[in-house]
């Protein structure tokens, strides 16, 4: 099989969908790497070294699009990417329809097959292609918290770890799933006082036995949370439910009861945002004031460490582009109901449910698409 690989086009989105070593092993499965010039770069690898690797480098996306059967990236291709997807060719990146209308309407009328990294799941119930970039949208979570709080930034001018005889701030992170309790463990590294929210007893009893003291956790309703939000100086968003958009925990005339210039980190923006004033931001411009919260809604934090996150992303990846690339997408599909969980979309036709639900589109089962 022919493979390409991109460059990012988003906006300072600096990871790579393919590493060096990922080239290598797809080459020494006899398939062909096809990577565009300086796809790499940003996560520190020259096209050396996906030459060294058995890969060809060519100039242009164009080429790339034009010539590989599977494409793999990093980000939801652009309007512009979207262009150039051809029916039969198979798209393995992360996609996170359910809030973006234009690009799954893009993507069925291309009818290209795509596979959405978000939506692959694992034996234990997780999702395993999400997992390394939640893991790292969790450990940032607080430092960009935290930055935000300076009063430079407009935030409350609160130190999160405090000093002495100056209490610590106060973080509530709303979702005990894999950013969350990354972001609870790392806002709690760094001394603030840490409360995560959850609606699954188990997962609680989990952290309370694994952390103990390290960080508090509390059942989530609607009430405790606003009350907690209340007083918080940070809340970070970390709400997920899987291919589908986030739901909305805080409205806008709740922000009217918070600290001015409290903190709102929203790791959820991918799938729209669980708080109703979020937007997606860039790195470039990563914080905006909404009734004197400051929010910060970057839609692809884990890029900011592009090396961390492209090698990480690239481990998790890597056995199910060969299992796509060694037997096809449908035998692989067939032979792997976990990677069959992350079809989203076939030859013109939606198969995630999820998505089709929020955005009002037909939904064909995804085993009925592996057998047409």
């Amino acid at each position: 099989m022919k493979i390409g690989c991109p460059k990012e086009i988003k906006p300072q989105e600096f990871r790579v969908g393919m590493t060096p070593n990922a080239a290598h092993e797809a080459v020494q499965h006899g398939h062909e790497v096809i990577i565009e010039t300086n796809a790499g770069a940003g996560s520190g690898f020259e096209d050396a070294d996906y030459v060294a690797a058995g890969a060809r480098i060519v100039d242009t996306a164009e080429e790339v699009f034009a010539t590989a059967d599977m494409i793999v990236k990093v980000k939801e291709p652009q309007a512009v990417e979207r262009k150039m997807l051809r029916e039969g060719q198979l798209l393995f990146t992360y996609l996170h329809l359910a809030p973006d209308p234009d690009q799954t309407h893009d993507l069925l009328a291309s009818g290209c097959t795509a596979i959405a990294y978000e939506t692959v799941t694992d034996t234990a119930g997780g999702l395993p292609l999400l997992s390394p970039m939640s893991e790292v949208a969790g450990r940032l979570a607080p430092q960009v918290g935290a930055w935000t709080l300076q009063k430079a930034n407009g935030g409350r001018g609160v130190l999160m770890g405090g000093v002495p005889g100056v209490g610590p701030a106060r973080v509530v992170v709303i979702g005990g799933g894999v950013v969350g309790t990354h972001a609870a463990r790392i806002a709690a590294g760094m001394g603030a006082d840490v409360t995560v929210l959850d609606r699954s007893l188990n997962r609680l009893k989990y952290l309370d036995d694994v952390f103990g003291g390290t960080f508090k956790n509390q059942y989530s309703t609607a009430g405790s949370t606003i009350e907690l939000v209340r007083q918080a100086d940070m809340v970070i968003g970390a709400v997920l439910i899987p291919g589908a958009a986030a739901p909305k925990l805080i409205t806008k005339a709740q922000l009217s009861e918070m600290k001015p210039g409290a903190a709102i980190v929203d790791v959820a923006i991918d799938q729209g945002g669980c708080f109703e004033t979020s937007k997606a931001t860039t790195h470039a411009d990563p914080i905006y004031n909404v009734d004197g919260i400051m929010h910060y809604c970057v839609a692809n934090m884990p890029g900011a460490v592009a090396r961390t996150s492209t090698i990480a992303l690239g481990n998790a990846t890597m056995p199910f582009l060969l299992a796509l690339a060694d037997k096809g997408w449908k035998q692989a599909c067939q032979d792997d109901p976990h990677l069959l969980n992350g079809l989203n979309v076939h030859a013109g036709q939606l198969t995630y449910y999820a998505v089709g639900k929020a955005l009002g589109i037909d939904v064909v089962s995804p085993s009925v698409a592996v057998k047409s």
